[in-house]
């Protein structure tokens, strides 16, 4: 290590945030008191979830979503941003990602209230209608309204948002080491004082203990993973992931086990990896190609194997040979 970093102070701080809890772990100088820095990390994300939680009535979100119909409603900086990045990655993944989903995942029992088959039903039969067809945006006056009925859910792109908000809020403060998160969402700043990068564990998916399945380096990059095996109800004796098809509006059926995507923005990984949650790893793998995405499927097989389908510069197109989880 470099004596420039071993002049430096590292800082591990958290809070709660969006039912768990953020973290951001950096380096300053010794003199720097990181009070200030605690408080604007947790008034970050507590803007972006009072902005955008769906379990929260009073949230602007929710607001929106209680509008009439054909009425502009003015939406705080934050919120447009995000609405108009999950419209543009639904239509960019062709609709595998829908910020629209906000009736089935309540019908499903993801949301504050218990399943509904009354409500289950009428979501399956509103999934044929996108997302894009409903919204308008006035840029100039932060406006939004919807054209006809909709319940708008951004739980598979908010969180990676209030990621990056903890990083911007480093930078703000002219921190350029750091390592940000939020429940398994990351994002990093530069590089460590020492010059290496920011090494992130992949989660295997196994809903009985957290392991390592494989490590990353990053550095300025973000990474979020969307599983089957961390967030589910049971319906009818079938344990259902949270992640929903917008086809179809239900849970996903077979999905992968999970999809862990590299992007330069947390809100841009998280989309993405549920989006090709959604396509599978054939469709899915081949989007990402396409889209110049860095991808990691994990594939269960037979048994308590785990086989990985890898895209992108940071992986390689090779499947790999079946591995027991967990190792």
């Amino acid at each position: 290590m470099s004596k420039m970093s071993t002049d430096l102070t590292r800082h591990a701080l958290n809070g709660p945030t969006m039912g768990t809890r953020w973290s951001a772990q950096f380096y300053t100088a010794p003199d720097v008191d990181p009070a200030p820095i605690r408080a604007a990390l947790q008034a970050a994300v507590a803007e972006v979830d009072a902005q955008m939680s769906t379990w929260n009535p009073e949230s602007d979100l929710m607001r929106l979503n209680v509008a009439p119909v054909a009425h502009w409603q003015v939406v705080p900086a934050h919120l447009f941003k995000v609405l108009r990045l999950g419209l543009e990655i639904g239509q960019t993944s062709n609709g595998a990602f829908d910020i629209g989903m906000g009736d089935a995942v309540t019908a499903w029992g993801f949301g504050p209230e218990a399943a509904s088959p009354e409500r289950i039903q009428s979501a399956m039969t509103a999934a044929r209608d996108g997302v894009e067809t409903r919204l308008e945006f006035d840029v100039e006056g932060s406006r939004v309204r919807k054209t006809a009925p909709i319940a708008l859910d951004l739980n598979g792109i908010a969180k990676g948002y209030g990621v990056d908000r903890l990083a911007e809020t480093l930078r703000d403060f002219g921190i350029t080491s750091g390592l940000v998160g939020i429940d398994g969402e990351m994002r990093a700043l530069g590089l460590r004082p020492d010059d290496s990068p920011w090494t992130i564990a992949v989660e295997a998916p196994d809903p009985t203990r957290r392991t390592p399945h494989s490590i990353l380096a990053l550095e300025n990059a973000a990474v979020a993973t969307s599983g089957d095996y961390r967030h589910w109800v049971e319906v009818q004796g079938r344990r259902l992931s949270h992640t929903m098809d917008p086809r179809r509006g239900a849970p996903l059926v077979a999905p992968p086990a999970s999809v862990t995507i590299v992007a330069p923005t947390c809100a841009q990984a998280d989309a993405w990896a549920s989006a090709l949650m959604v396509l599978g790893a054939d469709h899915g793998a081949r989007l990402a190609r396409e889209r110049g995405l860095d991808a990691l499927f994990l594939l269960r097989d037979d048994g308590d194997s785990i086989r990985s389908v890898e895209v992108g510069r940071l992986f390689s197109d090779t499947p790999k040979p079946n591995l027991p989880l967990g190792r």
